[in-house]
């Protein structure tokens, strides 16, 4: 019998502990809560097999499909739930998604606290059962109780902020290197997916129901099936997952309104095509210059300015070209989705990802869509009272309000070149701290 700290007794407590596609030799066992927050048992050297590994993912990008589709259902019946509201301007309607971003911007810092300390699997299963109940109420709310559905949209951002600041975590838990690239690439590539699914789903179910209120209902059915596939996590084993999956997203097209249908179809072709194109030039480009993925998301961050600019005087004038330049804008502003994502993994110690991912998301939404629907409505309100009266005039209002949108682009690509004189050093830093802990694990 040999001795508790030989050496062959200790790489009986590590060999079967890496995690999938691993060049570093770091153990999970270095980390106070990492996949053990998912796995029953963790201190029983619990084998993560790839299969397992791999369901996991498709779990999560399954639960980032209906995050993103849920959340854009709104925007796809927007017009219909001003009707039945009898709302007028352009800035109480855009408090639907403002009160929604502010709720989940000042909550996901929490949980990602929590995430970094606590059982992960707890934590996520708890604000998707919130996210699910208020999702549903939400298409009960009748004509005179609009601050309800404000409400309620509030609160269906908890269950948002617990899902999204500790998923991609567990994703860098699982892989590490070119294969975390590959399966990040994969899980943001659903961001977009979800996006323009939730304008055609919102759209269709509308038009065939002849109420807004059933684009929440189909969304919720997507939701039931998600809190399923979440409490299965446990085993990390999904065997009848593919056939859930399919049965969700079944719906007539033709029964869409047209343009949810073009700008949801766009959105989830770009959303592919970009994210693809971002992690292929990252990978391809990454030996050969050591920053390039900062200079990728700028190099798409500035190259979607144009074209945003060109989309909003062109949209008077024609349509088709509208849609072609918002197809090159959207795709340019894809190819930082899966690399901006990989940049935070690989320059954040696994023990602190959840608050990083956290950090994130709360600064990109204070920045970016927390106020902004509010905003330019009230933009647009303002620039349409110089005129009142004129249907022509609040198109331009409106139009004239988005052209703060290509600046805030421009101020970002110029971040991202910024980026790209530390990053460098950035990542070297924690890679030392990783490797430094792991070899703290071996002694």
């Amino acid at each position: 019998m040999e001795p508790k700290g030989s050496v062959s007794s200790l790489q009986d407590v590590t060999t079967h502990r890496w995690s999938v596609g691993s060049n570093l030799g770091l153990p999970y066992g270095s980390f106070a809560n990492s996949l053990a927050s998912l796995t029953p048992n963790a201190g029983e050297k619990q084998v993560i097999s790839p299969k397992r590994a791999y369901v996991a993912v498709a779990v999560l990008c399954y639960i980032n499909l209906v995050n993103y589709m849920e959340r854009y259902t709104i925007a796809g019946v927007l017009t219909n739930i001003q009707t039945f509201f009898a709302i007028s301007d352009d800035s109480t309607a855009g408090l639907l998604q403002t009160v929604f971003i502010c709720s989940f911007l000042l909550l996901a810092p929490a949980f990602g606290y929590l995430g970094d300390r606590y059982n992960r699997k707890y934590i996520m299963i708890a604000g998707i059962s919130v996210w699910l109940l208020t999702a549903l109420s939400s298409s009960f709310v009748t004509q005179s109780y609009f601050w309800l559905l404000v409400l309620l949209r509030g609160l269906v951002g908890v269950g948002e902020a617990s899902y999204s600041t500790i998923a991609p975590t567990i994703i860098g838990d699982l892989f590490v290197g070119g294969k975390r690239s590959i399966v990040i690439c994969v899980f943001y590539i659903f961001i977009p997916v979800g996006s323009g699914l939730g304008y055609i789903i919102g759209g269709g179910s509308a038009t065939l129901t002849g109420d807004w209120r059933w684009a929440l209902r189909v969304g919720t059915f997507s939701l039931f099936i998600m809190c399923g596939l979440t409490f299965d996590l446990y085993h990390l084993y999904l065997p009848n997952f593919h056939q859930n999956c399919s049965k969700v997203l079944i719906l007539p097209v033709c029964l869409c309104s047209l343009f949810s249908f073009i700008f949801g179809a766009v959105t989830v072709a770009t959303g592919i095509m970009g994210g693809g194109l971002g992690t292929g030039l990252s990978r391809w480009f990454r030996d050969k210059v050591p920053n390039a993925d900062p200079l990728i998301c700028a190099v798409g961050m500035l190259g979607a300015v144009p074209c945003l600019f060109i989309t909003i005087f062109v949209a008077s004038a024609s349509i088709p070209a509208t849609y072609v330049f918002i197809f090159l804008g959207e795709l340019l502003l894809s190819l930082n989705w899966a690399v901006m994502a990989d940049m935070l993994l690989y320059i954040v110690i696994p023990t602190r990802r959840s608050t990083a991912e956290a950090l994130q998301i709360t600064v990109g939404h204070l920045l970016g869509d927390a106020g902004s629907p509010y905003l330019l409505g009230a933009i647009s309100n303002a620039i349409y009272k110089s005129k009142p009266g004129n249907d022509d005039w609040r198109f331009r209002s409106l139009k004239y309000s988005l052209v703060i949108c290509p600046f805030v682009g421009l101020l970002g690509g110029l971040f991202f070149f910024l980026t790209s004189r530390y990053i460098i050093e950035d990542r070297k830093a924690a890679q030392q701290l990783i490797e430094g802990t792991g070899n703290r694990q071996l002694h």
